[in-house]
C-alpha cells in the first residue's frame, strides 16, 4: 500500500473512532425519572377585531395572564407535568362566527374553553361544547338562556341578568324614583335580556313604561329613536347594550334636549363609554356584575399585575382570570385533564379567587352573586351603591 493510502486510512479510522466516540457520550434524550410533560390546550373565545375589541382583549389577556402564571410556578396532574397552551380565538361577537370557532376549538383538542364574551356568542357555542363534552367557562355572558339550557359542561362567573335587571329596576324604583321609563335595547341576547327584565320588574312595582324602542349592536345615529322618546317625556332611559353604542347615543340625547337619567348595564359600564359619551356622559348610571375591582379579595395585587403588564383593565378581565384558574383548578383536584373525569369537580368546586369565591350552583351560574351600582363622576364610574 502507498503512503498516501496509509494516511488516507488511518484518518478516515480516526474520524470514525471519534464520531463513536462521540455518539456513546451523548446523553438519553430522557433521564431516569424525568417527569413526562403533558401539553394541555385551553380555549378563549372573544371578539378581538371590530367595536368591542377592547372587552375581547380585556378577557383574553385575563385569562393569558392566569394561564402564564400557572406555567410558571408548575403543575402536576396525574403524574405529569403539565403545560397550557391557551388558543385565543376571535368570533367577533357574531353568533354564525362563534360556532365556526367553537367547532375549530373541539376540532384542536382544548381541553377547555374560558368564553365566550357576548350572550348572543355564547348560548349558540355553548351546544357545540355540550356535544363534545368540554367545559365551557364564560368570564361575561350574562342571559339567563346560557345555562337555562341544562348543559353539564356549562358555567359562568359572573352575576346574570334576573339578578342584575332586579338590582338595576329596583334602583329605578327607590332611587330614581322614576314614574315614566323608556327602554331601548340592542337586539342581542345580553341587551334583549337584560331589558326585558327591567322592565317586567319595574312593571310589577307601578312604574309606566312611555316608549320601548329597539336598535342594533352595530348602529351608531339614534336620532329618530331618540326623538320618538322625547315625545313621550321620560324621566329615565334605560339602554340595554354595550358602550359602543351608548356613547353616541347620550351624546345625541342631549343634542336633542332629551333630559332623562341615562341607565344602563355592565354593558355601559366600561372605561371606554367614558372616551365616547365624553362631558355628555356626566351623570349616568350603570350597573355592573360584582364587586368593584378594589373590594375583591385580590383586586389590589391583581390589578398591579394586570396594568404593568397589559394597561388598563376594562371589566371582564378579572372574571376571565377566575374562569381560567378555576378551570385548572377543577383539573387539580380530579387530578385529570379529560373534562369527564374534572367536570363533577368544576361542579362541586369551592374557590377563592380574585373575584370572590368560585362556586356554581346546579344550573353552572356563579352562586351570591353581586351587584354594584355605579355612577359617572367627574368623567370617573364611581360607586353609587
Amino acid at each position: 500500500m502507498s503512503k498516501s493510502s496509509t494516511l488516507l486510512l488511518s484518518i478516515a479510522l480516526c474520524l470514525a473512532l471519534t464520531a463513536c466516540g462521540k455518539k456513546a457520550e451523548t446523553p438519553p434524550a430522557s433521564a431516569p425519572g424525568a417527569a413526562a410533560v403533558e401539553v394541555v390546550k385551553i380555549g378563549s373565545v372573544a371578539p378581538l377585531t371590530g367595536p368591542q375589541s377592547h372587552l375581547g382583549m380585556d378577557n383574553s389577556n385575563g385569562a393569558r395572564m392566569a394561564i402564564d402564571e400557572l406555567n410558571a410556578g408548575g403543575v402536576t396532574i396525574g403524574g405529569k407535568k403539565i403545560k397550557f397552551e391557551l388558543l385565543s380565538e376571535d368570533d367577533q361577537a357574531d353568533p354564525k362566527t362563534a360556532t365556526i370557532v367553537a367547532q375549530k376549538l373541539v376540532d384542536e383538542g382544548v381541553k377547555g374553553v374560558i368564553g365566550h364574551l357576548n350572550s348572543g356568542t355564547t348560548i349558540p357555542a355553548s351546544k357545540i361544547y355540550a356535544d363534545a363534552g368540554i367545559a365551557q367557562i364564560s368570564p361575561s355572558a350574562t342571559a339567563v338562556a346560557y345555562t337555562a339550557q341544562g348543559f353539564k359542561t356549562a358555567f359562568r362567573v359572573m352575576t346574570n341578568d334576573n339578578q342584575q335587571g332586579t338590582v338595576l329596576a329596583d334602583y329605578v324604583v327607590n332611587t330614581l324614583k322614576s314614574k315614566r321609563l323608556a327602554i331601548i335595547d340592542d337586539r342581542t341576547a345580553y341587551g334583549q335580556g337584560l331589558a326585558d327584565q327591567v322592565e317586567k320588574t319595574v312593571k310589577a312595582k307601578g312604574v309606566a313604561i312611555v316608549a320601548r324602542e329597539f336598535t342594533t349592536d352595530h348602529s351608531t345615529d339614534f336620532m329618530a329613536i331618540l326623538t320618538a322618546i322625547k315625545a313621550k317625556n321620560p324621566d329615565v332611559l334605560f339602554y340595554g347594550g354595550m358602550d359602543a353604542q351608548a356613547g353616541p347615543m347620550v351624546k345625541q340625547m342631549r343634542d336633542l334636549g332629551l333630559k332623562a337619567v341615562f341607565l344602563g348595564g355592565d354593558g355601559v359600564q366600561m372605561a371606554e363609554f367614558l372616551k365616547l359619551a365624553g362631558s355628555d356622559g356626566e351623570g349616568v348610571y350603570a350597573s355592573s356584575p360584582g364587586n368593584p375591582l378594589d373590594r375583591m379579595p385580590g383586586g389590589k395585587a391583581f390589578s398591579e399585575k394586570f396594568t404593568a403588564k397589559y394597561g388598563k383593565i376594562q371589566l371582564y378581565a378579572p372574571y376571565a382570570y377566575d374562569a381560567a384558574m378555576a378551570l385548572a383548578e377543577a383539573m387539580k383536584r380530579a387530578d385529570s385533564t379529560d373534562p369527564a373525569k374534572y367536570l363533577p369537580a368544576l361542579a362541586a368546586l369551592n374557590y377563592t379567587g380574585v373575584t370572590g369565591t368560585i362556586a356554581f350552583d346546579e344550573k353552572g351560574d356563579i352562586k351570591g352573586g353581586a351587584v354594584t351600582m355605579y355612577r359617572v363622576h367627574n368623567g370617573e364610574w364611581v360607586v353609587a351603591q
